[in-house]
């Protein structure tokens, strides 16, 4: 595996979302991701990774990162929970040399820096205007802590990887509005929550990526923090790549 970055401290990170693998697309997804060695250093998939979670779409994508030479991680998606087989899926991807994160950091070093990863698939909870109450029947309190899980562990791993000099947040839901402009208001809800927002602002990671919201708006902002919405059908092409440039102290302790 490749060790060393880009010139002149600048990482290049490769993003996309809800590239939605299945078996009769399996040479378009190979011949994607057979353009990014040289062109990136790490590799972002923001969930939605198959058309309905089956193992045997996610070994698409497996085969079509199997031989990359860069880091790749990736966080689950709706879509990726359809047919309830998730844990098979995950096994599938990590054959394929797939770091999955299910609300869990990782770390890894190129070229002497060091990149901290928070994977979290977030959920649904509302914005402004459309908030899911903690309230009402116990199915619907459970839909609220399951959301309020995803903001725990995002709040936990920007903590572990407080040091690295880069640290990039991963998720599938949105944490801001600002990134789902220009999808329909009935649906705002189902499409991430604000409350994931909190770890965003105390933390302020370099930069924060999420897919799901189809018809949504590219860049938006957490306070400091860039968040961008890198969903297939906004980003336009098979990847968007950010030129990060590497600090040269370490990040502050929060």
């Amino acid at each position: 595996m490749s060790e060393t970055p880009s010139p002149a401290r600048v990482v290049r990170v490769a993003t996309t979302g809800d590239v939605h693998c299945r078996e009769d697309r399996s040479e378009e997804i190979r011949a994607a991701f057979a353009a990014l060695p040289g062109a990136a250093d790490l590799l972002l998939l923001a969930g939605d990774l198959t058309t309905y979670g089956k193992p045997s779409e996610g070994a698409v994508l497996a085969d079509a990162c199997r031989d990359l030479e860069i880091p790749v991680y990736a966080v689950l998606g709706n879509h990726d929970w359809h047919v309830d087989r998730a844990e098979e899926l995950t096994r599938v991807l990590r054959d394929g040399g797939i770091r999955v994160l299910e609300r869990e950091a990782d770390v890894c070093r190129l070229g002497g820096i060091e990149i901290g990863v928070v994977g979290v698939k977030g959920f649904v909870g509302g914005f402004p205007g459309s908030h899911m109450p903690d309230f009402g029947e116990p199915l619907l309190r459970e839909v609220y802590r399951e959301g309020q899980r995803d903001v725990e562990a995002l709040d936990r791993g920007l903590r572990e990887i407080s040091l690295c000099q880069l640290r990039l947040v991963l998720l599938h839901y949105a944490p801001t509005e600002q990134t789902l402009v220009g999808e329909g208001e009935g649906i705002m809800a189902f499409l991430g929550t604000d409350r994931l927002a909190a770890p965003i602002v105390e933390h302020e990671p370099t930069l924060v990526v999420h897919g799901h919201a189809h018809a949504g708006t590219f860049e938006g902002r957490i306070g400091v923090v860039p968040v961008y919405n890198v969903s297939a059908p906004v980003i336009r092409q098979d990847f968007h790549i950010f030129e990060l440039h590497v600090p040269d102290q370490t990040a502050p302790i929060h």
